[in-house]
């Protein structure tokens, strides 16, 4: 989960402001819409009821954080009191109240909201364009209602309550935390130090690089899809890592998986090394990897034994890699765009699922499929060379199909969005507003009540996550629009503890959030 959260959340710090009160429809779509109301009193409430009335009838509305305590006989008005846990409402602050309605058509209502008298109305969505109406809200000034397809602002969502630099700060230590080998001089971990610093294959150095989640396996497909993702995220949002006083964290965070991929690498040997320890001998141990002493068997891939996912997928990370430092270290980066070529290069001669060839991973990392990762890494290489072969083999490696997720075994959305940045063709924008739109409210994938989007039960925030990493990235290349962003941003948000619980999930985040994670070097 984290890769994908830690530089997505340092894009909404330049999206996200205040949202004034009102009552929003914010989604439509046929049989339905969501909206909500966001009270913001001057003074304490200790205890509130408000009354939304639709200009048609609903046949039924879901809220998560409020009763619907009556309903009116024609089923436009329905009135929504506190629950006990939400009935103090601090002046100054502000509660948002979800709902999905579900009605006949696919034209949405418009709504007016009132609360002990006095009411605002505001517009329905539109299909087309144009800017929101003004909705005078109740005890508040004027502020905008989003419209779909129009223009509606990301400065009127409500996410300013969080401190994405701190996020993001936080997001970055994680990986800090994660890395093994010898650790640098300037280590902001002070519970960590040096560790397996004896991992090698064959007597080859594979020292270094990052365990994977809370254990100490060294997985490179999940770790090279985390370093992409970031790389990624680096080349097209510098700037808000530089607004937010991170951007040195950053390109110094990224050298221990960049470092450890060239370490993994022997083009003189055409050998890859795709993992270090045994994950079902390290399960076996639960303490700190400064006092393991367990075997750690090596892995590779080669000729014979393929696995052009996982080094295909590496060879993007090192291709991104030197992107983002060609400027700031140009020896370095023609070093990594070196790398890139040659495994790249191994992997298109050598197609194969890795895990077929090293068995070892497959229940804990086992691949679906290669050509993905190819046309992701294809994509990639091109992007940083203009080479005009890249491109044609990610065009042939793509399958057409919109993605299910974007993930470390799922990699369709990211080589169909990198297609539409080289190509500007309408087949590839359209596969990624599908996939994009398949995490929306009305699309096929469900969204939780309190706004996650939900893929899987496990590892359910990476899915949502990743969703939200194509919608920020294909934003950036002008799909999606606002929309995308806010789907992006209501993930995120949810994440950071805009759910039920007020519970984070990113660890130092808030008051609230988890004490005792899984994670051994903890």
């Amino acid at each position: 989960m984290q890769e994908f959260i830690s530089w997505l959340l340092l894009a909404s710090l330049t999206l996200t402001s205040a949202e004034s009160q009102g009552v929003y429809i914010s989604q439509a779509w046929s049989g339905g819409f969501h909206g909500h109301v966001t009270l913001s009193p001057s003074q304490d409430l200790h205890g509130w009821e408000v009354h939304v009335k639709f200009s048609k009838p609903i046949d039924s509305l879901e809220v998560w954080t409020a009763k619907v305590s009556a309903v009116s006989s024609d089923k436009t008005e329905y009135t929504l009191t506190n629950k006990d846990y939400d009935r103090d409402v601090h002046g100054g602050s502000e509660l948002q109240i979800d709902f999905n309605g579900h009605m006949s058509g696919d034209t949405a209502p418009t709504a007016t909201l009132s609360s002990g008298g006095g009411s605002s109305q505001t517009s329905a969505p539109s299909g087309g364009g144009g800017s929101a109406t003004k909705a005078p809200a109740t005890q508040a000034p004027a502020t905008s209602a989003p419209q779909t397809g129009g223009s509606s602002n990301l400065n009127s969502h409500p996410s300013t309550k969080f401190d994405y630099a701190k996020a993001l700060k936080l997001s970055i230590l994680f990986f800090d935390a994660q890395r093994s080998g010898r650790l640098p001089s300037n280590n902001p971990i002070p519970w960590r130090s040096d560790s397996a610093v004896n991992d090698n294959g064959d007597g080859h150095d594979l020292s270094g690089g990052w365990y994977d989640a809370g254990d100490h396996v060294k997985f490179n497909l999940p770790q090279a899809t985390a370093t992409h993702v970031l790389a990624w995220g680096l080349e097209k949002f510098k700037d808000a890592y530089q607004a937010s006083g991170q951007l040195d964290m950053m390109y110094d965070m990224l050298r221990t998986p960049l470092d450890y991929f060239l370490k993994c690498w022997q083009p003189d040997r055409q050998v890859y090394w795709v993992q270090v320890g045994n994950g079902e001998i390290d399960h076996g141990y639960w303490g700190r990897p400064e006092d393991m002493h367990m075997s750690r068997p090596a892995y590779k891939v080669t000729a014979g034994s393929p696995g052009s996912d996982v080094a295909g997928n590496t060879a993007a990370a090192l291709a991104v890699g030197s992107l983002v430092y060609k400027d700031k270290d140009a020896s370095y980066s023609a070093k990594l765009l070196a790398a890139a070529k040659s495994l790249y290069a191994f992997a298109k001669a050598h197609p194969g699922i890795y895990s077929n060839s090293v068995p070892e991973a497959k229940n804990f990392y086992g691949s679906s499929g290669w050509e993905d990762e190819m046309c992701e890494a294809a994509g990639a290489m091109y992007k940083v060379t203009k080479d005009q072969q890249y491109l044609n083999d990610a065009k042939g490696y793509d399958k057409g199909g919109a993605g299910w997720a974007y993930s470390w075994d799922a990699k369709n959305a990211g080589c169909q969005l990198l297609l539409w940045e080289a190509t500007h063709e309408g087949k590839y924008k359209g596969k990624v507003e599908e996939f994009v739109n398949s995490y929306d409210y009305g699309g096929s994938v469900p969204i939780t009540p309190c706004g996650l989007s939900w893929r899987d039960k496990w590892g359910s925030n990476g899915y949502a996550a990743g969703a939200s990493t194509i919608a920020v990235l294909a934003a950036a290349d002008g799909i999606g629009g606002d929309k995308f962003k806010k789907l992006a941003l209501r993930n995120i948000d949810y994440m950071l503890g805009e759910n039920r619980q007020h519970f984070s999930y990113v660890i130092g985040f808030g008051s609230n959030f988890p004490k005792k994670p899984h994670h051994r070097a903890a």
